[in-house]
């Protein structure tokens, strides 16, 4: 008896979403390389990786609790607090690496510097060693929190101007103790390196300087993890939203309470910034706040209000960019305004061997989002799932981009926003429907194996 054989997958990063897809593939008896630039899993982390790409602070603690992040088939440790520390995440992905054998199918200090999909639909993937290798299918697992978005402000600045992916702690790269410091953006790590710096011992003085006010939401709510607290299933969103947004303003009450300005938007209208600290360190005077910065004048920084502060640094939580280096083809790259639609956030239409994983900014964790995704691309790779059409794919594309994105305002940040249970809910369904038509196709592989054969 023979079997058929099933092509041969690249993997590009080996943090979370890498790790997770090669140990789906494997499960299904899939053949893969997945190369790491690093010399170590974990990606963004990993504090301090050496391959210059994790945004990882020092003192960063997960906001997603223990509960929603654990792989299915590898719990955390139960001692693990509510909201762990970097570390630990560190340690978790090792250990699961470790666990499922899939180190020694990871190739280290090894990055995909090109990728080019031949006429043929092959995959060419030329290495930082040099050599070149071919591919039935490639599996991007990159990240997007790597390629920092800093602001080109007008002026000059006599200060020090960084962002916040370069931020380890208070005394690295910059000492910023008795600085005037100003933390741009209201993001998670804004938050959070406003709150550590803010500390009287630390800088001199902190200010938050942002184009609008933010909704800052609790990590606990009544002694629980918040995002242990989720809205059933049935209910329609509206109510969802409704209930959600009265009982916020019933337990933290308004921005302006704090001293902070008043949102343009409801809650949930944007990604949530969270905080167990923020609102304290707001309202007891620590942390002041400015519009957005509109010129840089030596030593002085002008905001939108007119008004200036002498400043000795500026921290910028300004965000990233969505970037895949090793692309030339401008079709796979995203727009000017950060867009790049995909169908089920993980395929292009029209292009079958090519899979985006982890590509979303999912309520409320990243950390297992491709875990679910690789379920439905390793039953594609085996001829177990069969996707629709690309027309209708597309349509199903808008379908989700409307109703996935249709809550928040319109910004370059809110581009890949997704909920996590609807998702995997809606995900399981396309499977289901996906494994009907790949039945009645007769189970063929819609990517056949011939790099191999190639090789």
């Amino acid at each position: 008896m023979t079997t058929t054989a099933l092509p041969r997958v690249c993997i590009i990063g080996a943090g979370p979403s890498g790790i997770t897809t090669a140990k789906r593939l494997k499960d299904h008896g899939i053949p893969y390389d997945c190369f790491e630039a690093s010399d170590e899993v974990g990606g963004n982390w990993y504090y301090k990786n050496p391959n210059g790409m994790s945004a990882c602070y020092q003192s960063l603690h997960i906001d997603t609790s223990k509960w929603r992040l654990a792989f299915e088939d590898f719990p955390v440790p139960a001692e693990w607090p509510d909201f762990p520390h970097h570390s630990l995440l560190f340690q978790y992905f090792k250990d699961y690496v470790d666990h499922f054998g899939l180190r020694e199918t990871i190739t280290f200090d090894t990055s995909v510097d090109h990728a080019e999909r031949g006429a043929d639909g092959l995959w060419t993937v030329t290495l930082s060693t040099g050599e070149t290798r071919a591919y039935d299918a490639l599996i991007v697992c990159n990240g997007h929190h790597w390629d920092p978005n800093t602001p080109d402000y007008p002026g000059r600045f006599d200060g020090t101007l960084i962002h916040s992916h370069d931020y380890n702690d208070p005394f690295d790269p910059i000492d910023m103790r008795g600085k005037n410091v100003v933390v741009v953006g209201m993001g998670n790590s804004g938050l959070d390196i406003a709150s550590e710096l803010s500390q009287r011992f630390l800088a001199k003085s902190l200010t938050v300087s942002a184009r609008r006010g933010v909704w800052v939401l609790p990590k606990y709510l009544k002694g629980v993890a918040g995002d242990k607290m989720s809205m059933p299933a049935w209910m329609p969103r509206p109510l969802s939203m409704a209930i959600q947004r009265r009982f916020l303003n019933k337990n933290i009450g308004t921005m302006e309470g704090y001293g902070l300005p008043k949102p343009d938007h409801l809650p949930f209208q944007a990604h949530p910034s969270a905080s167990g600290e923020f609102l304290g360190k707001a309202g007891s005077g620590d942390i002041a706040f400015k519009p957005a910065i509109t010129a840089l004048e030596g030593k002085q920084v002008r905001f939108a209000d007119g008004s200036t502060l002498d400043v000795d640094v500026i921290v910028c939580a300004t965000g990233y960019h969505i970037s895949f280096p090793f692309f030339t083809d401008p079709n796979l790259l995203p727009d000017s305004e950060n867009r790049f639609p995909l169908f089920k956030r993980m395929m292009k239409p029209g292009m079958d061997n090519l899979f985006f994983m982890g590509l979303a900014q999912p309520m409320p964790t990243l950390v297992n989002f491709a875990e679910q995704q690789s379920k439905l691309v390793a039953a594609y790779l085996a001829g177990q799932y069969l996707p629709p059409s690309p027309e209708e794919m597309q349509e199903i594309l808008a379908a989700d981009e409307k109703y996935y994105l249709g809550p928040y305002y319109a910004s370059p940040r809110h581009t890949i926003q997704c909920e996590f249970d609807p998702y995997v809910r809606n995900l399981k369904k396309e499977m289901v429907s996906g494994g009907k038509r790949a039945r009645a196709a007769g189970n063929s592989l819609p990517v056949p194996a011939r790099a191999l054969q190639n090789a």
